[in-house]
């Protein structure tokens, strides 16, 4: 029996230090969630702040590489599975954008360059209506 629990103990290690734990924890989780997700069930309309911030947070996921995380906020949250593009979400958020390193091809997250978060939100209001997120989805599959 001691055995057995050594193994557990160092397959366990190895698997942490490789780092594959706790991606094939994000995955079962993100499996589970898709299992049990409810596609009949409406999600509530996104705002858009709401839209915004979702895409901020997905933005930062995708960039950390965190592709399960992103794929249950995707889902949970309603918001589109095309992503908004980058430029948009800059400009929306009055963001800067860092110099590119040309080996990744940019060197952070667009989180990493807002300076005033709520800055881009009490703008113009009026850019708001304009940034519905049927209008948004229709925008991006026109670009694609």
């Amino acid at each position: 029996m001691a055995a057995v629990a050594e193994l557990k103990a160092v397959l366990k290690d190895t698997l942490e230090k490789k780092g594959v734990l706790g991606h094939l924890k994000a995955r079962i989780r993100a499996e589970v969630f898709n299992a049990l997700d409810d596609d009949c069930e409406p999600r509530p309309s996104l705002s858009h702040e709401n839209l915004l911030i979702n895409e901020l947070i997905r933005e930062y996921l995708e960039f950390n590489k965190y592709k399960y995380t992103a794929s249950v906020l995707t889902a949970e949250s309603g918001q589109p599975v095309v992503p908004l593009d980058r430029q948009f979400l800059i400009r929306e958020l009055h963001a800067f954008e860092e110099s590119k390193d040309s080996a990744i091809g940019r060197s952070m997250p667009v989180a990493g360059g807002v300076e005033e978060f709520s800055a881009g939100f009490s703008a113009d209001r009026q850019q708001s209506q304009d940034l519905k997120p049927s209008r948004v989805l229709s925008r991006q599959t026109c670009r694609q």
